[in-house]
């Protein structure tokens, strides 16, 4: 697989979101299917593994340290803190919390090194930026874990620019990781010169726009129940009937060259500039191989050009958060 560099790692060019073996969209796929596309993924090329304490508050991290940790030495691991399962009430159950004080983020650095069955996380970001709490307050809590050696960099997770300058000033920021897509354009506002600027690299969440982009989602009433696009502007019945109707020119770009629609909205990303770095999240191994096939795609300036024509923020129809989620990020918005 082609190599892009994250900090002081060179990883290869397409990553693999961890989120998704276990949260957000469906149930948690078994332990046996975990791990065929862990290890599948490895087999690749892929290098570069991204969890968090978030997702199946720990049970994502758990399985990368039960399944990969054997294989520490050939992978750079990032995982996440300030926004986990906590249980307020005492009973047992646990709810999404977002908090960034420094003590909380080095206690969930800890719960995570053992969950992952590492003496040290390569890139740990700071999931959310908790506004109660200054930004440099936050970064310099993970500076301090720089130096006693748990983690090795510092990421950032759907924060502003201004926010990226502040910790970058406190911290070098390895990496900024961020929703990017054809279907999701707002880290062109600002955010991506920014990161140019400082030598941030720039990784792409959801880069198949949360399955938009793979053209197999045509109708939204076949989401489960807990499927957190449910909850997403986009995603409603009435923003998804008009937001299909960009994929048939799509479509028809991604047979004409004999490419699968995942594999242009990933070969965009990647000939948008080489410190892009994707990371597809799959519970599928045909997807998953599909994905990493991506890798070598480099799109002419005239086939850039039509499929920023095709689907961008003029024409997608909807918010990507509702209005709770988008109180909680901190990122440019075309509105």
């Amino acid at each position: 697989m082609q190599q892009r560099q994250v900090g002081p790692f060179s990883v290869g060019s397409i990553g693999l979101g961890c989120m998704n073996l276990c949260h957000a969209y469906g149930g948690p796929v078994s332990r046996e299917q975990a791990e065929r596309i862990l290890l599948c993924a490895l087999d690749l090329g892929v290098t570069f593994f991204d969890t968090a304490a978030l997702y199946g508050f720990g049970a994502s991290e758990k399985l990368v340290g039960d399944i990969l940790s054997k294989h520490r030495s050939k992978f750079t691991l990032a995982s996440k803190c300030g926004l986990q399962g906590v249980d307020k009430n005492g009973d047992g159950v646990l709810v999404r919390v977002i908090d960034g004080r420094p003590e909380t983020l080095k206690k969930t650095c800890e719960d995570s090194l053992k969950r992952l069955k590492t003496d040290v996380i390569d890139l740990y970001y700071l999931h959310r930026w908790d506004k109660k709490v200054p930004i440099e307050d936050s970064v310099g809590a993970l500076s301090d874990l720089v130096k006693e050696g748990k983690i090795r960099t510092i990421g950032l997770s759907e924060v502003s620019s201004a926010t990226l300058r502040k910790a970058h000033a406190v911290h070098p920021i390895a990496a900024l990781q961020t929703e990017y897509s054809l279907w999701t354009r707002n880290p062109e506002i600002e955010l991506l010169g920014v990161c140019k600027e400082l030598g941030v690299t720039f990784v792409a969440f959801s880069p198949v726009g949360r399955g938009f982009l793979t053209g197999t989602l045509k109708d939204v009433s076949a989401l489960g129940e807990k499927d957190i696009r449910r909850a997403m502007p986009r995603f409603t019945k009435e923003n998804y009937a008009m937001n299909v109707k960009l994929l048939k020119q799509f479509e028809s770009f991604a047979k004409a060259r004999s490419l699968t629609p995942s594999q242009v909205a990933l070969g965009w990303l990647l000939t948008r500039d080489d410190s892009i770095i994707p990371i597809p999240g799959t519970q599928n191994l045909d997807h998953l191989k599909e994905n990493c096939a991506s890798n070598e795609i480099n799109f002419s300036t005239e086939e850039m050009q039509e499929l920023d024509q095709l689907i961008n923020h003029h024409n997608v129809v909807g918010h990507r958060y509702n209005e709770q989620a988008r109180s909680e990020v901190d990122t440019e918005d075309f509105g």
